[in-house]
């Protein structure tokens, strides 16, 4: 379905653009059809750039995305569209994508007229109402409504359904529960699950690890912009391997085991640093080797991680067996 290899992104940034910051940095991995990945990180870690980049919001500095093996960034006109009928996004805040001063169900009509012009008002209504109710909105109670006078998820919804118009493969969600409250984020998560079933494919963007573990397949764990545990949810959420995620996973309240005693500095600054483990100046297990770049390696069946720690400890135990 949507493959990355080895995608960079760097940003030109200072006086005239004389310095280069590599907000992603040789990022891959895949998505197959019907499958949930959540992508993992704090704020500044490179994820929604990862989903710009996905949806040509943003241009690839390096390496290449293909959907259906195709280089996305060879597309142009009809296969851009054509694209875009398959691919879509929803972001963090749902407000920002409303003009108040219009009918929230505005975005609809930006869709038949670039996409189904040629549909009659019949066809158009049954397929708009089949969209809605696939997100569990009743047709009744939104559509002629301003945005001031529809609830977050409603509107969340509603960019969910007017992607689902386009009879989307795939679908970037950036975040898009943060902004909500806590009943309408186990419904909007339960509609994604819906749609999973259905054969969507989902990049799920979060910075919250039980979100990720709710809803999705694999994970993968990003940092500096750099891949360091990638895997089965279920494996990186019981058997964490990276230092990081390990600390991440500290944060998360959990019934079945009592918080451990970490020290945890989500928003601390981070040091420059020349090369090496992008993680090595706040890990508590640091070696020297962590001066050099680890890859990532797969530790166990379908678990990678980026940690040299780790990587020797199972080397080690492959020469015992």
């Amino acid at each position: 379905m949507l493959k990355l290899d080895g995608i960079s992104k760097v940003y030109k940034v200072g006086t005239f653009g004389g310095g280069d910051l590599k907000a992603v940095s040789d990022v891959s991995f895949e998505i197959g059809a019907g499958e949930v990945v959540s992508l993992i990180g704090e704020s500044g870690s490179g994820k929604s750039t990862i989903g710009k980049m996905i949806l040509r919001l943003s241009t690839i500095s390096e390496g290449t995305i293909r959907f259906d093996d195709v280089d996305i960034a060879t597309l142009e006109k009809g296969d851009l569209k054509e694209y875009y009928r398959n691919v879509q996004g929803v972001f963090q805040d749902p407000f920002s994508s409303y003009n108040p001063i219009f009918k929230a169900d505005r975005v609809f009509k930006v869709i038949r007229s670039g996409f189904y012009p040629d549909l009659s008002e019949a066809k158009w209504n049954a397929k708009l109402d089949g969209a809605l109710r696939s997100v569990d909105l009743n047709p009744k109670q939104v559509l002629g409504k301003f945005p001031h006078q529809l609830s977050g998820g409603q509107l969340q919804r509603l960019l969910v359904a007017r992607a689902l118009l386009l009879d989307i493969k795939f679908l970037v969600a950036d975040e898009i529960i943060s902004m909500l409250d806590a009943s309408t984020r186990i419904d909007v998560l339960n509609m994604l699950a819906d749609l999973k079933e259905k054969g969507l494919s989902i990049l799920f963007i979060t910075h919250d690890l039980s979100l990720g573990y709710y809803i999705s397949d694999k994970s993968v764990i990003l940092y500096r912009g750099r891949v360091v545990e990638m895997g089965s949810t279920v494996k990186i959420y019981d058997n964490s391997l990276h230092p990081y995620t390990h600390m991440l996973m500290c944060c998360v309240p959990r019934l079945d085991r009592e918080w451990e005693d970490v020290e945890v500095e989500l928003k601390a600054q981070h040091a420059d640093q020349d090369g090496g483990c992008v993680y090595r100046e706040r890990c508590p297990i640091a070696v020297d080797k962590c001066q050099e770049e680890p890859p990532l390696n797969e530790i166990e069946p379908e678990h990678f991680a980026a940690c040299w720690v780790k990587i020797d400890a199972y080397a080690e135990t492959q020469q015992t067996l």
